[in-house]
């Protein structure tokens, strides 16, 4: 059954007299009421030079606050490893499959493709980023590759809201919770004052461990981190300015949409 136009009508003019007037107040997010730290990293010059003592009385002030200020950038690209045999029993068995491999080969060319000059290329000890990072460095060549056990995969802290398909128990947040966190403030701050260049570092670990990262730098709820998802091979652009302040990218369009997995 349908109604006459002047019926319609009157039925759009009712529902429309009836929404609200919009309101800067009505359609704004309220402030959580957490401020931004900029000296979240410990590294914040205006803190570091609190109480230091002067070499000369002839010094100038400014001249030296400057002189202990960052004034490079640092871009930290987190990788996430490949897809991997998920059926092995350990670490050594859980190597790439044949479409890891496949995933490594084009974040390597990506990579490769964007013509940074790359300081460095950094992984989690654990199989998958081990394997996923040596293909990677074969489109890198020159660039040092190291491993790092701080980085390997674990449960950083508990989520929330709480999942029921995963869960650790408190001492595997409580242990794996501290490296994690060791790792995030080994990696993840300002550039030293010396730095003269911006630099781009390489980093290849695990979902877990990049999404806290993520939350830490940017200052969101750490225990938000299981919020996001991350796809094999993906790059998660981390920028950190000298004042502290951090930014995100992320990139995962080069690969073809028949090899994207999040396993």
């Amino acid at each position: 059954m349908s109604c006459g136009a002047a019926a319609c009508q009157r039925t759009r003019l009712s529902v429309s007299a009836a929404q609200p007037a919009w309101t800067p107040a009505s359609h704004t997010p309220a402030p959580t009421g957490h401020s931004w730290d900029f000296n979240w990293d410990k590294r914040e010059p205006s803190v570091l030079s609190n109480g230091k003592k002067k070499e000369s009385v002839t010094e100038d002030p400014s001249s030296e606050q400057d002189n202990g200020k960052p004034k490079a950038t640092r871009n930290i690209l987190l990788i996430r490893h490949s897809q991997y045999n998920l059926s092995g029993n350990s670490d050594n068995e859980r190597v790439l499959t044949p479409l890891g491999r496949e995933q490594a080969e084009l974040t390597g060319q990506r990579l490769a493709a964007l013509g940074l000059n790359y300081d460095v290329l950094i992984h989690s000890s654990m199989a998958r980023a081990t394997e996923t990072a040596n293909i990677i460095s074969r489109h890198l060549p020159g660039v040092e590759l190291l491993s790092c056990d701080l980085l390997r995969e674990g449960a950083p802290i508990e989520p929330v809201p709480p999942v029921t398909h995963w869960k650790p128990d408190a001492v595997q947040y409580h242990e794996d919770g501290a490296r994690i966190e060791a790792a995030f403030r080994r990696y993840i701050h300002r550039a030293d004052p010396k730095q003269k260049e911006d630099s781009y570092e390489i980093i290849v670990c695990h979902a877990n461990v990049i999404r806290y990262f993520v939350c830490r730098a940017l200052q969101f709820p750490p225990e938000g981190w299981l919020r996001m998802g991350l796809n094999n091979g993906s790059i998660t652009w981390l920028t950190i300015r000298p004042s502290g302040r951090g930014g995100l990218l992320g990139d995962a369009g080069f690969m073809p949409p028949d090899k994207l997995t999040r396993t």
